[in-house]
């Protein structure tokens, strides 16, 4: 007898018009999972009143409700993809940290999902969904809960001041969260920090339009036509700590032997002005441009991207600009272990390698990728990784397992464990409910509860 198709509810930390990673990868792991037919698929995505929109949606774009907001995520997406599968979006309510430059949650966001539907949970960025959490647990009310990490938050905070010790605090709070909230975690790479019950996979893929790109310039070079036209460059927010310093160091320090080199640098970022100050003061025969989609025309003709960012937890512009068919040139780092088996990825080691695997990719032309890997770079793929790591594949039957007996004046070190783990949980959940404690730990004052305002933008009456 066949079970009920299970639901599985993706919750994130942002949501487009802001194109970040954690609004972008989870709308298509939706989509892809909706795809494959397997499971009832529900996006959780922040809402924000307008007063933070502002602040963090691109060009002022502003939404007066959230069906306003779908409405363009639905748009956006199936521009990339074409015919929609079948999912739902839903909002919480959040608020934007302009010292974390990131949303946090605002009050309980598990209640988003019915309980009838709490089969699969997998939050994106789990620890950032789970710092200030204050209310039902994950684990009690979802079947499985996964956690899907994608930022390298203790390399960011290391390089702020005081930062190795804010560092060492903040892994001890990650592993404790994500160890009481969910019962597996994948790490996109080993750049992560190792927290309980975690496995290394690489679940994302690429735009379907990236992987069409590719396809034309691999006939192009078959044809022995000139596919490439235009030499190095790099996109990525500009901010210092993405790159930015190591790439200008480089540029600068190694001017002599890489002469010939022209770089054209793409980004937008609070470090933008600095950037190109420093270039020009440098004299580097760089050019400096704003950010703009990575699939635009303008780059299709590049030949060599390259990307020095130490920070990325599996950069998302390296996998795009492989499956163009460019020659990428990074550093032999664990953020860029999955890109090893590209044979247009060259990694160094040392600023001598960067020199010679740079000049030398300039004066040849890309190895055309093989169907084999330029599917290892789709999201058909990244889903077939994400449905075995996370094992949420469908059972013939669906139930709840049968409780464990009980034995007198006896207690199995699992029970134990679990025991431990409940009484961890209750001890979060005590602290995340005072606000001064919340407040000290860098929550957002207020955010135990969504305000009246949000409650009505969402829908919701003020119990919830």
């Amino acid at each position: 007898m066949a079970g009920k198709q299970q639901h599985v509810a993706i919750f994130t930390t942002a949501s487009l018009p802001w194109m970040t990673g954690t609004a972008v990868n989870p709308l298509f792991r939706a989509a892809y999972l909706a795809k494959a037919g397997n499971w009832d698929v529900t996006l959780v995505v922040p809402w924000l009143s307008k007063g933070d929109q502002i602040l963090v949606y691109p060009n002022k774009t502003k939404f007066n409700s959230p069906a306003e907001q779908e409405a363009y995520v639905r748009r956006w997406l199936e521009e990339r993809i074409g015919v929609l599968p079948r999912f739902d979006i839903k909002f919480y309510p959040g608020k934007f940290s302009t010292e974390k430059r990131s949303i946090l949650p605002v009050g309980d966001i598990s209640q988003t999902i019915s309980d009838d539907k709490a089969d699969i949970a997998v939050l994106e960025e789990p620890e950032h969904l789970t710092w200030y959490h204050h209310g039902r647990r994950w684990k009690t009310k979802f079947q499985k809960v996964i956690g899907v990490v994608h930022t390298n938050y203790l390399e960011y905070v290391k390089r702020e001041k005081n930062g190795y010790i804010s560092a060492f605090i903040l892994k001890h709070i990650n592993s404790w969260v994500t160890d009481i909230y969910c019962h597996k975690v994948i790490r996109l790479s080993a750049a992560t920090q190792d927290v309980p019950r975690s496995v290394i996979c690489n679940v994302h893929g690429v735009n379907p339009k990236f992987i069409e790109i590719g396809k034309l310039k691999h006939q192009q070079l078959c044809q022995k036509e000139q596919a490439f036209f235009k030499g190095a460059y790099y996109i990525g927010k500009m901010v210092w700590s993405k790159g930015y310093t190591e790439l200008l160091h480089l540029l600068h320090k190694h001017q002599m032997e890489l002469s010939g080199l022209k770089m054209e640098l793409y980004g937008s970022g609070e470090d933008s002005d600095e950037v190109k100050a420093s270039a020009e003061r440098l004299s580097l025969d760089i050019r400096v441009y704003p950010g703009r989609d990575h699939g635009d025309s303008i780059f299709h003709d590049y030949k060599v991207f390259i990307n020095p960012s130490t920070t990325d937890v599996v950069c998302t512009t390296t996998a795009e600009a492989l499956a163009m068919g460019k020659i990428v040139i990074c550093a032999n780092h664990p953020s860029n272990e999955f890109f090893k088996r590209f044979p247009n990825c060259h990694m160094y080691n040392t600023e001598k390698e960067f020199v010679r695997l740079t000049m030398k990719a300039l004066g040849e032309d890309p190895i055309p990728l093989s169907d084999e890997l330029r599917h290892e770079l789709s999201w058909e793929a990244a889903t077939e990784r994400f449905v075995r790591v996370a094992d949420i594949a469908p059972a013939v039957s669906v139930g709840q397992k049968a409780p464990s007996s009980k034995y007198f004046m006896r207690i199995s070190p699992e029970e134990l464990q679990k025991n431990m783990e409940e009484a961890s949980a209750f001890f979060h959940n005590t602290i995340s409910g005072i606000e001064a404690a919340r407040c000290v730990f860098g929550a957002i004052p207020n955010t135990l509860q969504p305000d009246e305002q949000q409650c009505k933008e969402l829908g919701w009456n003020l119990q919830g």
